[in-house]
């Protein structure tokens, strides 16, 4: 999952930054209204975590740029503007959820979870598939009800694979998912990540479509 954060303040957004990228995110930082606006024309993300105070073009600029476009990706506002008229400018504007600074980082990890669930139309935070479950909040992997030990890029790739059902997706989709700006990947990294949890868990579980990407097959019930 790759989230799109806005922040100005240096100190602040390092350690947004940090916070979710513990919790499994792939994380872009922009400090300004203008640089988030250019990384959303060439970016595809899952969520975006907006201050609404930013330098250039100011965070509600930025936010009701995306929804006159007919974005509908899914927007925390992030500020230190705790007004209920702000609140209400913010909603109303596009915004999906609302959270004032200072603020808990496990809650900030939380409500995005919660946005992606709702984006996705789920109501359970677990995700299922045949014998394998994933806990997105506990970063936890099961098989038949048995933990099993990924590494964070495993994980990622398992949850990319896991949301999209049914999808195939290709290489360059999942590295875009799994990689913000400036990480160095390998050629082979994907392939890499396949195999070992094809190892871990069974090889039916991931299917390869020669040429075009990797899919995790819809179980017909």
């Amino acid at each position: 999952m790759r989230i799109l954060l806005v922040e100005d303040d240096p100190l602040l957004g390092k350690g947004i930054s940090a916070g979710l990228s513990q919790a499994g995110f792939a994380v872009d930082w922009a400090t300004d209204g203008d640089d988030a606006e250019t990384a959303l024309s060439t970016t595809s993300y899952d969520t975006i975590v907006l201050d609404l105070g930013l330098p250039k073009t100011d965070g509600l600029t930025v936010l009701k740029h995306l929804r006159s476009s007919k974005n509908s990706i899914p927007v925390l506002i992030l500020t230190a503007r705790d007004s209920i008229e702000d609140r209400v400018t913010g909603l109303d504007a596009g915004g999906d959820d609302y959270m004032v600074k200072p603020f808990d980082l496990a809650e900030l990890q939380a409500r995005v979870r919660a946005l992606l669930r709702r984006s996705r139309g789920t109501i359970d935070p677990t995700l299922h598939h045949g014998r394998v479950t994933l806990n997105p909040a506990a970063q936890i992997v099961c098989l038949d009800d048995n933990p099993v030990n990924l590494s964070e890029r495993e994980f990622a790739t398992l949850q990319e694979l896991m949301t999209n059902t049914g999808r195939v997706l290709s290489k360059t989709q999942l590295e875009d998912k799994l990689y913000g700006w400036g990480k160095e990947i390998e050629s082979n990294t994907i392939e890499v990540y396949i195999h070992h949890l094809r190892r871990k868990l069974y090889p039916e579980l991931i299917r390869t479509i020669r040429g075009v990407g990797y899919v995790m097959p819809k179980i017909e019930p």
